[in-house]
């Protein structure tokens, strides 16, 4: 990593509001990660999202959920997601993990680049990846430090720009929640086993690393996976024998490792053709693919954080049979 003093993060907070008129809309990715995405002739049309920048928030208490991005991919990475839970009335934090991250922007156009070696030995990615989980974690209670503060009323901007109108009290830090796709997905797994302020966890296709492995949990657990076409992942069997609190595993059929991510609909736009594709997204439809995690994300935060029925996880949909209910 970078030999500086202190280290940043930057955040998103998704949330439920009241007014949004005259209330910008927000873009998917800010202006210098978008010139890298999309350079001129790419052939790619960046979307911008349904958020609207600074409106205030709906009144009420809220309940937290936490995102965490695969390895090297930035905050902006599963939008499609995080906005559906805010449209639910979740409070939903995406975090970008900076030198990790191909590129992170703050607030005055500062630009703080991936810094992570590239392993020439097996042991070296191990150490690599090791390292990396553990400044995730950190990263994650960290932020919902942070969001603790905000909620009793502290501004922790480094820019010291006003936060939305109506944010302090509303976020319930009594119910946070946390998922990511990959490395995220592992991230929330070893984050729920050192933080017990986080109370739900969902991890979308990641291969699981670190402690919480052999030791389990004893809170709700979701691993939504793609199609299996092979052996399982090995340390999904363990963990899975040792999780002790609600659990639940999920396969999306047809579906491949980027299907987790809004990639699942950007990336067929570059004109790439489809069986080139495939073997990361799969078969499935982009859009088809997003109603379907949409719903059983929220059923599983809707179940463990705000007590909902939570009917999806417990067995086959006629509306949704793209989802297989493993266990």
């Amino acid at each position: 990593m970078p030999a500086q003093r202190t280290r940043e993060i930057m955040v998103q907070l998704w949330y439920p509001a009241t007014n949004v008129r005259a209330y910008p809309k927000a873009p998917w990715v800010s202006p210098a990660v978008a010139e890298v995405l999309n350079p001129p002739g790419s052939g790619v049309l960046l979307p911008v999202t349904h958020g609207h920048v600074g409106a205030p928030v709906r009144p009420g208490r809220h309940p937290v959920v936490v995102y965490s991005p695969g390895f090297s991919i930035d905050r902006a990475a599963s939008t499609a997601l995080v906005e559906d839970l805010a449209s639910r009335g979740f409070i939903v934090v995406t975090i970008d993990h900076t030198h990790e991250a191909p590129l992170v922007e703050f607030p005055g156009g500062r630009v703080e680049v991936a810094a992570i070696p590239v392993p020439t030995t097996p042991e070296e990615e191990e150490q690599i990846l090791t390292r990396a989980l553990a400044v995730r974690v950190a990263d994650a209670r960290f932020t919902v430090n942070q969001l603790a503060a905000i909620n009793k009323g502290r501004n922790p901007d480094a820019a010291r720009r006003p936060l939305p109108r109506g944010l302090r009290g509303a976020l319930d830090m009594s119910r946070v929640g946390m998922f990511g796709h990959s490395f995220g997905g592992a991230a929330t797994a070893q984050t729920m086993y050192e933080d017990r302020r986080v109370r739900a966890g969902l991890n979308m296709d990641g291969t699981v690393f670190g402690r919480v492995v052999t030791a389990g949990l004893n809170r709700p657990f979701l691993l939504l996976g793609s199609q299996a076409e092979d052996e399982p992942d090995e340390t999904w069997v363990t963990l899975w024998a040792n999780l002790r609190g609600p659990r639940h595993q999920l396969e999306l059929l047809g579906s491949g490792h980027l299907s987790f991510s809004d990639y699942q609909v950007l990336l067929p736009q570059s004109g790439v053709p489809a069986e080139d594709l495939e073997p990361l997204l799969g078969t499935i439809d982009g859009e088809r693919s997003v109603a379907v995690q949409r719903a059983y994300v929220a059923a599983f935060f809707d179940r463990y954080l705000r007590w909902g029925d939570g009917r999806l996880l417990t067995g086959p949909s006629r509306r949704y049979p793209e989802m297989r209910i493993v266990a």
